[in-house]
């Protein structure tokens, strides 16, 4: 799994590298492993601006300005479409030198309730080079397939549900970045 994570990160770190970007990630469930998995790419610190760990709702406020009303909101709550949208918005304006931002949220269990268990939210923000405005590109909903069943020695159903989450947040950055940079 590491492996596979790890090439995941130098792809998008190519990605990164050829479209002269630099991104930040706004992270919850997965609690900063998808900024220390771009880490280990050699070279990085030209492309990777850093990561906000917002695990707990109080601090998505605080530090990123996602509406408390939106996390209290039973219909909205925090692993949701619009707190995505408000990670990723919120940590692309509070980090300048960032062209593009990814958020996650979601709920890796255990306790989790049955309709949010092993459900993630990304969002991907890109910011105009052209002017100050920010625009989300892609906002995702994802079931996550890992199940206790396929948890092995030494590891815990929240831990592949982590490395399973940060595995789509760098491969949906990656694609989002290719299709932006596509012609036509």
């Amino acid at each position: 799994m590491e492996d596979r994570l790890l090439s995941n990160a130098r792809r998008l770190a190519d990605v990164l590298q050829q479209a002269d970007l630099r991104i930040v990630f706004a992270e919850s469930c997965t609690a900063g492993l998808v900024a220390a998995t771009m880490a280990r790419v050699p070279g990085i610190s030209s492309h990777l601006c850093g990561s906000a760990v917002v695990y707990r709702n109080e601090t998505k406020t605080a530090w990123l300005h996602v509406s408390a009303d939106d996390l209290a909101n039973e219909s909205i709550g925090p692993v949701s479409e619009e707190v995505a949208f408000a990670m990723a918005t919120g940590v692309l304006k509070m980090t300048p030198e960032a062209d593009i931002a990814a958020s996650i949220t979601g709920h890796l269990g255990p306790d989790a309730p049955a309709d949010l268990d092993g459900l993630i939210v990304v969002s991907i923000a890109h910011r105009n080079a052209h002017t100050p405005e920010i625009h989300v590109h892609h906002t995702f909903r994802h079931q996550l397939t890992a199940l206790e069943a396929d948890v092995v020695v030494g590891q815990s159903l929240r831990d592949l549900r982590q490395h399973e989450a940060t595995q789509f947040v760098l491969q949906a950055v990656t694609d989002s970045i290719n299709e932006t940079d596509s012609p036509g």
